[in-house]
């Protein structure tokens, strides 16, 4: 199997929003409410919210095996020498493949380039598919961070840095 970590197009964006939706609901099952998770899906993978954020540089890479997006990365600075991996994502099918390590491999060395020095991401409280992948990669728990919804329901995030 051939895979390739590419810059993501303008045609990548209908499976950059299924991937995304999937893996996201994924997370918050039995977490969030349906409501939440429909208005949720609704604001940040639409495909005219994909295409800005495509444009503005926040979604930075994807993997495509065979013309097919299996997983898809985005991040950016949010300090002068500070990171933050913002979405990861991977097709189901694809997923313990390697891929979603190469995904971060690229994020992260664009990051660098960019004179990052440290890496955050935020992780779903219980999300047993994402913090062992980002404890495998160095990263160390930082602590809880809390937030209501719109619709009133607490969701719990884990954050995690690690020198880069």
């Amino acid at each position: 199997m051939t895979v390739w970590i590419i810059k993501p197009a303008e045609h990548h964006i209908p499976a950059i929003s299924e991937i995304c939706s999937k893996g996201w609901k994924q997370t918050v099952e039995g977490k969030l409410s349906a409501e939440y998770q429909e208005q949720n899906i609704a604001f940040w993978y639409d495909h005219k919210k994909i295409r800005e954020d495509l444009e503005a540089g926040f979604y930075t890479h994807v993997a495509v095996v065979d013309s097919d997006v299996t997983g898809v990365i985005g991040g950016g600075m949010t300090g002068p020498d500070v990171a933050e991996v913002f979405v990861l994502y991977m097709d189901e099918d694809y997923r313990y493949q390697g891929i979603g390590r190469r995904l971060l491999e690229a994020l992260t060395e664009l990051q660098k380039e960019q004179g990052a020095t440290e890496q955050w991401v935020s992780v779903q409280e219980d999300n047993q598919r994402g913090i062992p992948f980002y404890e495998a990669r160095g990263f160390v728990y930082q602590g809880k961070k809390s937030e209501t919804t719109i619709t009133g329901e607490e969701q719990v995030s884990l954050r995690y840095l690690r020198k880069i």
